[in-house]
């Protein structure tokens, strides 16, 4: 079980490559996929969902190869939440759900057993005769990943599966991944950090099209290592200042001053302290160590 990508390049006009040359395996449990807007991420998912067909490469999901002809059988082992979610408006929760398990081919007492399961592990038990127009958007959320879960599928493809969720919303979704993934794949694209430190081990990193980063989270922050600083600036014109020659990773306004955590190849010529490194921090320096060369 698995998928396997090999030199995946996908075009939307000629010479432009949303995807340049991807070469991605991904094996069992959580597998983080970060980056940027305009990364590449969702165009890689719409890729092995069938959505999209690529301009060049190969890919197999759990050893089928993706063309057409394999789109039906490679559809029933996939789970997907898209970034955008289109639910029917004037069904309730439970309706739209037990529509998508008569469209999966999935007995009543079977969509039944795994509505009433979900609908209390997303914490929606509460909301199933709402109307999907009454809800919130992160209920809507909530809803579209039961969708993508309701047929047990082999491998989960999440696009910002926490958008719009509040603190305890966002823990109840991220422990309902984690427990899915213990025999399964589950990759998780999103631009939160926290979500993929507390979910995921291996973390695939993208840019413009490209990957730049595939491998641990543990190792990625061992990169970071020695790069990431905190000092204190006195207002707001200063920080515009600082901006200019580092990458600030976080700031926080305080009593006396504006306390910053910023990533920087070498030793900053201004006074600061070191900072043990967090997934975000490592995140930013992967992103943009080459760029602080110049400030070392």
């Amino acid at each position: 079980m698995g998928i396997e990508i090999k030199n995946l390049v996908m075009e939307y006009k000629k010479g432009i490559k949303s995807l340049n040359h991807i070469n991605l395996t991904i094996e069992h449990g959580i597998y983080g996929l970060l980056g940027e807007n305009g990364a590449g991420k969702t165009t890689l998912m719409k890729i092995l969902v069938t959505l999209l067909t690529p301009t060049k490469g190969e890919v197999k999901i759990n050893g089928l190869k993706l063309e057409k002809k394999n789109y039906e059988a490679i559809k029933k082992r996939i789970g997907y939440l898209p970034q955008e979610l289109g639910l029917y408006p004037n069904m309730t929760v439970r309706e739209s759900l037990e529509y998508v398990g008569i469209m999966c081919g999935m007995g009543k007492k079977t969509y039944t057993r795994q509505i009433d399961f979900y609908l209390k592990r997303t914490g929606l038990l509460e909301h199933q005769h709402k109307k999907n127009k009454q809800l919130s958007g992160g209920m809507k959320r909530r809803v579209g990943l039961v969708q993508a879960l309701l047929h047990e599928p082999n491998i989960l493809i999440v696009d910002e599966p926490t958008t719009g969720l509040d603190p305890e919303e966002r823990i109840r979704i991220r422990n309902l991944l984690v427990d899915f993934a213990a025999d399964k794949i589950v990759l998780f694209s999103t631009h939160v950090t926290e979500d993929l430190a507390a979910t995921c081990e291996q973390l695939c990193i993208m840019r413009k099209g490209k990957i730049t980063y595939n491998g641990t989270i543990s190792k990625l922050i061992e990169n970071a290592q020695n790069h990431v600083f905190c000092c204190t600036l006195l207002n707001e014109q200063e920080f515009s200042l600082f901006q200019k020659k580092y990458k600030v990773a976080s700031k926080i306004y305080k009593a006396k001053g504006i306390e910053v955590r910023f990533v920087s190849e070498g030793i900053p010529g201004i006074p600061c302290e070191s900072c043990e490194p967090t997934l975000e921090d490592a995140y930013i320096y992967s992103l943009y160590a080459k760029d602080d060369k110049r400030h070392s």
